[in-house]
């Protein structure tokens, strides 16, 4: 069935890169959008449903898996990286 929408621009635009970004036309896009929201709870799949939790207002959303990465985390990383470079560079430059 056709019809027609009206959406703002800026939605619209995002919703077009989006698509084809994914490598799937808009149609295709907003079905699918639609359909996930229009689902009830009770028609996920088994395997869904280890993936998805109902939120505070009913909307599906993935569940929340893992630890949460702080700023610390991410500020070790960076300094274990830059240790490496560090001791490739030395390396580089002993062999020289």
């Amino acid at each position: 069935m056709k019809t027609t929408l009206d959406l703002p621009d800026d939605l619209l635009i995002k919703a077009k890169a989006l698509a084809a970004r994914r490598r799937m036309t808009l149609k295709d896009m907003v079905t699918h959008a639609l359909r996930r929201e229009i689902m009830p709870a009770s028609e996920l799949d088994p395997a869904d449903s280890e993936r998805y939790e109902v939120g505070p207002f009913g909307i599906l959303r993935l569940q929340k898996r893992g630890t949460p990465v702080t700023e610390q985390d991410i500020r070790n990383l960076k300094n274990e990286a830059d240790d490496e470079e560090f001791r490739e560079a030395i390396e580089l430059r002993d062999q020289a």
